[in-house]
């Protein structure tokens, strides 16, 4: 294996996902189709021009647990310069972070927000 490719995920609101990905989190679109057949939106995101993220829209996708600790994957995390920084620009959009933590084993700072559908986005201090 040589990298991740991409995290795919399902959003309830495609919309309201779309404006938290590429205004709150300011991810660069690459592209952006309607799929007829499947009633399916799909958006490719970029992070620096590197693709990461592939946003889909289906008609009325079920819940999925997060929290309490649910069996499967658990959160995103993007790295930041400066973790005041990236929850200054969420408070903008009134995206509220959790307080700040320190990793016990790497001494980096990291928190946490949740996206429209309460998916866990960690940002994790380089």
């Amino acid at each position: 294996m040589n990298k991740v490719h991409h995290t795919a995920i399902i959003c309830s609101n495609y919309e309201v996902s779309k404006h938290f990905y590429t205004e709150v989190l300011g991810l660069e679109i690459i592209r952006e189709v309607y799929r007829e057949e499947r009633q399916s939106y799909k958006l490719d995101l970029a992070l620096q021009g590197e693709y990461i993220i592939e946003l889909f829209s289906f008609p009325n996708p079920p819940q999925r647990p997060s929290r309490p600790e649910s069996c499967g994957l658990r959160h995103i995390a993007f790295e930041v310069d400066k973790i005041e920084d990236i929850i200054a620009k969420c408070k903008l959009y009134n995206v509220i972070a959790e307080p700040i933590r320190i990793d016990e084993f790497t001494n980096k700072r990291f928190t946490f927000i949740a996206d429209p559908d309460d998916l866990p986005i960690e940002f994790y201090e380089k």
